[in-house]
């Protein structure tokens, strides 16, 4: 999944899809920069990353 860095890519949660750059995965975020600012989403809260198409 670090190899995702620096990528666009989708994270799933079990209610909302993000959609932006991954900038960061730590042990209790994920950090996003997306079109519209940074989105921080919590790994317990997360179902997927996959790079999108």
């Amino acid at each position: 999944m670090f190899d995702l860095i620096g990528k666009i890519v989708e994270v799933q949660t079990a209610d909302m899809m993000y959609v932006g750059k991954l900038i960061e995965i730590g042990e209790v975020d994920v950090h996003l920069e997306s079109e519209s600012g940074w989105v921080i989403v919590p790994v317990e809260r997360i179902m997927s990353i996959k790079k999108k198409d």
